[in-house]
């Protein structure tokens, strides 16, 4: 099909002549390039039928286009767009010049034009963070699974459905949930959504007004702040050490907050761990503040050290903690899915929240997504996963440790797909991230996270997109970008 098929043609006007108002028109579309080189035009009789004109003007319109070489014929076949239509840019009107001047750039837009996401999943650079590896085990299951969907499409699939999410893919992540990581949860208490921040920025709109006070980690996650700055909300930016958030701080500078934002598990960026007395404290200013808790388990399928300690969600029985996960990280970034658990006094106001941001998730990726889960492959996949990225992350470290181990202090996590490396001498970690750029290695410079705590100087890197056997090979190149920066004065 031709675009020139679609194209909202326009049948002519009383008063001028006929011909001409179609040549115009079919000329104007090639040289404003909505048809492109090589398109086909409509057939003669079909364009007079659209139009409602002679089928002799659309013919002379098209011998005018034939003759200045906007349009060519094939016999047999039809009247096509000129594939040669280099003369055909200097005739584009110029753009009208402006009336007046653009409005001033809003503050907002400012904002996230700083913003810094992970690069994309196609970047070759070494280690980069938010990459996922499938072997070939995982592969294929996802296609038997995608085939499988495929041929049992069925009526919902064709129309609008629950929002959310489809009740048995609801039902397996719940019984997942219940079993990996102790939540308390009930199929309706499950939303799916496009992933950890998708379900972040929900729970921002569902649960704080402009001026509420929140608590979020310092240093946190970018796209977390910003979902509360959307919000209107008033950040308070909690410290956090090698036992995760201090909640102390947090009740002492803002104890009326409404909410708290925390990564427990594998504290972004840092990696570390909440600490069972901290989780059991944060919990009681929950109560005693009736507030809530946005627990974000992005990374809990990870953990290569003993058992992860229970969520706060469980801990908690479900009264006051949003839960929130990805399939995203567990699986590859391209699925787009995540989820929230959410109270049930919540359900109903996170479910219309949800609706009013894209309406439903999309429900051939969920059939796949719960056949892969119901046929025992997902279960599979993360355990295959955590031997790998272990491997993976060690891999890392006693490069990192054997080449750098005079500039650097890893920090080996015990859970998670990324890994910090502070700079002991000094070094601007921006520096460094800006030399390994150009040098073909991706790493992130962690100052550049806090907002009230003094920033320390680090580089976070990823390991879990990437074979352990290329892991020398990326520190070589680090190394070499960090020798080549001049020590401090």
């Amino acid at each position: 099909m031709s675009w020139a098929d679609i194209y909202p043609w326009r049948s002519p006007a009383p008063g001028e002549p006929v011909i001409r108002q179609i040549y115009e028109q079919v000329r104007a579309a090639i040289v404003e390039a909505a048809l492109k080189p090589g398109q086909r035009l409509p057939s003669s009789r079909d364009f007079a039928g659209r139009l409602g004109v002679a089928r002799a003007s659309v013919v002379a319109a098209y011998d005018l286009l034939l003759a200045e070489g906007y349009a060519i014929g094939r016999p047999g076949s039809g009247t096509y767009v000129s594939g040669d239509l280099s003369g055909v840019a200097e005739l584009r009107p110029a753009p009208a010049p402006s009336r007046s001047d653009p409005p001033p750039l809003p503050e907002r837009a400012r904002d996230l034009d700083e913003l810094q996401f992970p690069p994309p999943q196609s970047d070759p650079r070494l280690f980069a963070t938010g990459r996922t590896l499938l072997d070939a085990r995982a592969q294929d299951a996802w296609g038997r699974s995608a085939r499988r969907a495929l041929r049992t499409l069925d009526a919902v699939h064709f129309g609008y459905s629950d929002p959310r999410g489809e009740r048995g893919l609801r039902a397996a992540i719940a019984d997942y949930l219940r079993a990996a990581r102790g939540v308390v949860c009930e199929p309706d208490q499950v939303i799916v959504t496009a992933g950890a921040q998708h379900a972040v920025d929900i729970a921002a709109r569902v649960l704080l007004k402009p001026g509420d006070r929140v608590w979020m980690e310092d240093p946190g996650y970018p796209a977390t702040r910003h979902a509360l700055l959307a919000s209107q909300a008033d950040v308070f930016h909690a410290p956090v050490d090698r036992s995760g958030l201090v909640v102390a701080a947090g009740v002492e500078a803002a104890p009326d907050a409404k909410v708290a934002f925390v990564t427990p598990s594998h504290q972004y960026p840092l990696g570390v761990t909440l600490s069972m007395g901290r989780r059991m404290e944060l919990l009681a200013w929950a109560r005693a503040a009736r507030a809530w808790i946005v627990e974000d388990d992005y990374a809990s399928e990870f953990r290569y050290s003993g058992p992860p300690l229970e969520s706060l969600q469980g801990l908690d029985g479900g009264e006051r903690v949003i839960y929130v996960g990805t399939l995203n990280k567990a699986l590859f970034p391209g699925l787009r899915m995540g989820y929230a658990v959410v109270p049930k006094a919540l359900s109903l106001a996170f479910a219309n929240a949800r609706q009013l941001m894209d309406r439903q998730p999309p429900t051939l990726t969920q059939a796949i997504v719960l056949d892969f889960m119901r046929d025992g492959q997902f279960a599979a996949h993360i355990r295959r996963r955590r031997i790998a990225y272990k491997a993976q992350r060690d891999a890392l470290a006693d490069a990192l440790e054997a080449r750098l181990g005079h500039l650097l202090e890893v920090d080996r996590p015990d859970q998670g797909m990324t890994l910090i490396a502070y700079l002991k001498d000094g070094r601007s970690d921006l520096a460094v991230e800006a030399m390994a750029q150009a040098g073909g290695v991706s790493v992130r410079a962690i100052s550049r996270l806090y907002h009230q705590a003094p920033p320390a100087q680090g580089l976070m890197l990823g390991f879990s997109g990437f074979p352990a056997r290329t892991m020398d090979a990326g520190v070589a190149r680090l190394a070499k970008a960090l020798e080549g920066l001049p020590p401090p004065s």
